[in-house]
């Protein structure tokens, strides 16, 4: 037995004991992102401890399972992740995409703050992920296999769910970019020549999260997509020192425009069996 299948299944009744049967739709909110979670209707909640899952210890993640309706669509959110950065062994990072999957989640929507690369990845850009680079130097898949032992990546990020996020976000009025994210291990910031390596190589964002988690849902079969937030230009463009108060004002400031966009694109998940 996978070390991770006791954990994973205790998650997964724990969040049935305490929500019921899971919605079809989860949403994983980044750094300053848990501004969605003021939007939930008929909002119940639930901290990370008490459905097994570990906390973070990052300023604007507040560790929290909410369950609710986002318009229409009833809805999961888990405000906040843990990071490897932590110390955190890849299994707990992953945790909770397992969980999800175990629980009865049919696919998953990743938030998170990202370092804008290339020309027009400015502060406050969303951004549908359309592939990863993953220089974190770990893969939550080494060591026994939980699920698939070879899962195939080049659909990792879902093309149907990203083709539902492009269209809701024309619906509702919200200008996105597409791009490549490159993960980094943290929690420095990048050097300017990581950025200008990353740049000659074709990456359009940074981050320090997310990657793990895709490779976990394409590992079980998970749906899923990404929706970036470029909160901060990468070193060596921003023309000032990087901090995460600023990648959290930056949050704070699109959420509205995130909100209206995953409001829009859920329904449409649903409303078109995507």
């Amino acid at each position: 037995m996978h070390p991770e299948t006791g954990p994973v299944n205790d998650v997964a009744e724990r969040l049935q004991a305490t929500f019921g049967a899971a919605p079809p739709t989860a949403v994983v909110l980044g750094s300053g992102l848990g501004g969605l979670v003021r939007s939930l209707k008929d909002a119940r909640r639930a901290p990370y401890a008490e459905v097994g899952l570990p906390a973070s210890t990052v300023a604007g993640h507040a560790s929290e399972v909410v369950r609710g309706r986002l318009g229409t669509a009833e809805i999961v959110a888990l405000a906040g992740r843990v990071h490897l950065y932590e110390g955190r062994d890849p299994a707990e990072v992953v945790r909770y995409v397992r969980a999800l999957h175990r629980w009865g989640v049919q696919r998953l929507v990743v938030t998170n703050s990202v370092g804008g690369i290339t020309p027009g990845m400015v502060p406050g850009t969303l951004v549908v992920v359309t592939d990863h680079v993953n220089f974190q130097g770990r893969n939550p898949l080494y060591g026994p296999a939980y699920g698939t032992r070879f899962p195939d990546m080049s659909t990792a990020y879902d093309p149907g769910m990203r083709a539902v996020l492009h269209a809701a976000a024309a619906a509702a009025g919200v200008p996105v970019k597409e791009g490549v994210l490159a993960a980094m291990l943290g929690p420095s910031y990048e050097t300017p020549a990581e950025i200008r390596m990353l740049g000659k190589l074709g990456v359009d964002v940074v981050g320090m999260s997310t990657v793990p988690e895709v490779i976990a849902a394409a590992e079980v079969g998970l749906r899923c997509a990404v929706l970036s937030l470029v909160s901060n230009l990468a070193a060596g463009i921003s023309q000032h020192a990087l901090s995460h108060e600023e990648v959290t004002a930056a949050a704070n400031e699109a959420g509205g425009r995130m909100v209206s966009l995953l409001s829009e694109a859920i329904v449409r998940f649903e409303g078109r069996g995507q």
